[in-house]
Formats: structure tokens, sequence, C-alpha cells
């Protein structure tokens, strides 16, 4: 049986908020999810990661990502399939891994906000799922995930997830591919975001990818186990929603 995160949440009151109207409408959309694509400098990532000694280019991106999604409200707001709202205290993420038979499967890389504590717990996952006997078990009736993939091989400049259009899947999702090098040295690496459009707005993404670039400028702090840098975005966004 697939493991269950059991994830403390409360009502997320976003009908009496002032997206109350953007909510209503888009929440009965058969489609509701919006996409975006960007191509972020990760130049010093790497080098980071060689002089520490600890992690992966996988696992950093990840980590990455749910710190920021446990710093922004609708990152971490659901729909239930009765269309309910929901706020979770934390999310998780469920992401692809390739097996050695080339069939992929599902592991779930729990966040942790050290990024050694992270990596140890999020590389025993990763090695699980590859085994060939681990079963295909999405979580899909978990809410409290960011959906996640890797496509090593592609560079891509749009990418759009698989999902079952009209049902109750409001699960962010996220894309991250091949890194290329360009003539002016830059190392960049693609990454798609999907997300519910009665839950978040082009700004709360916008905000997300701020936050993702100025940890990959500054990667040196958070691998050491230290916060993610200050970001002007996600600390305006905290400061707009401590205020309300």
């Amino acid at each position: 049986m697939p493991e269950t995160l059991a994830v403390p949440r409360r009502p997320w009151p976003v009908a009496q908020s002032p997206r109350r109207d953007a909510f209503q409408f888009f929440r009965g959309f058969s489609q509701p999810f919006f996409s975006v694509c960007v191509a972020v400098d990760v130049t010093a990532l790497k080098p980071a990661l060689r002089e520490a000694g600890v992690g992966s280019l996988t696992l950093a991106t990840h980590h990455v990502a749910l710190q920021l999604a446990q710093r922004l409200e609708p990152w971490r707001a659901r729909l239930d399939a009765d269309g309910q709202a929901w706020l979770y205290d934390s999310v998780h993420a469920s992401t692809t891994v390739l097996r050695p038979d080339g069939s992929f499967g599902f592991a779930t890389l729990r966040h942790a906000p050290r990024f050694t504590d992270f990596c140890r717990d999020g590389a025993a996952a990763l090695d699980a799922a590859r085994g060939a006997a681990r079963a295909f078990e999405p979580l899909n009736d978990d809410l409290a995930l960011i959906h996640c993939t890797t496509l090593p091989w592609l560079h891509f400049t749009q990418f759009s997830h698989a999902r079952q259009v009209g049902g109750a899947d409001s699960c962010p999702k996220l894309a991250v591919g091949r890194i290329d090098t360009g003539a002016d040295g830059i190392a960049r690496l693609p990454l798609a975001i999907d997300a519910h459009h009665a839950l978040m707005d082009g700004r709360d993404v916008g905000e997300f990818v701020q936050g993702f670039e100025a940890a990959m400028r500054e990667p040196r702090g958070w691998i050491a186990g230290g916060p993610l840098p200050s970001d002007g975005g996600v600390n305006r966004a905290a400061a707009r929603r401590g205020a309300a």
C-alpha cells in the first residue's frame, strides 16, 4: 500500500479574501491549470555542492522548491473533491525516479529545513524507489504534495504535465530539465511550473521563481544548513499576508 502523509490542515478562507471572485471563477474550470517555463541561472550551484560534498542537483532543486512552498501560503493550498479549500501546515514532493530497467516510479521527498537532513532522507527515498519490485503507486489521494519530475535529456522551453481533465487535482507541478551552459558561461536550468488558477495567480508563481533564482545565486548558505537567502518578492509576500 502507498504511504500517506497525514499532514495537518485547516480551512483556507479564500472565499472571504480579496481574490474570492477569481477563486469562484476558476475552480469550476475543467482545465484550471496555467503554465510558465523559465530558465534559471544555476552557475553557482554545482561548484557549491562539490565544495560541500553533500547532495546532488536533483536533491538541491527539490529542497529549494519545498522551502519556498513552506513560505508562500498559496503553494500549500489545495481543493478537495468537494471543492473545499484547505491550507496544509506543510507540503512535500512526489517525484519521478528512473529505474535501471527503463521504467519509472515515484519517491516521496519529505520537507526538512536543513539541506543535510533533506539529502539523507531524500537519497534513501530515491534509492528505494529505484527498486524494480517497488509497485507503481503515486499518492493520488494525498493533497499535501507538489508533483515533480526531471527530464535530464532535454533543455526544454515548454512543458505540460499529464492530468485528468475535470478531476479533483489541485497540486502544483514542477519539471526541471537538462542544464546547458551558453557561450556567456552561464549554466541555465529549465524550470516549468503548473499551478491551479483558483488557488494561485501569476504573482504567486512569480514570487516562487524569484525565490528560486535567489537561492541559486547564493547556494552556499543553505547548502551549509542555513535558510534560503532573503528575496524581495518572497519577503513582500510574507509581509502582505502577515498584515492582512
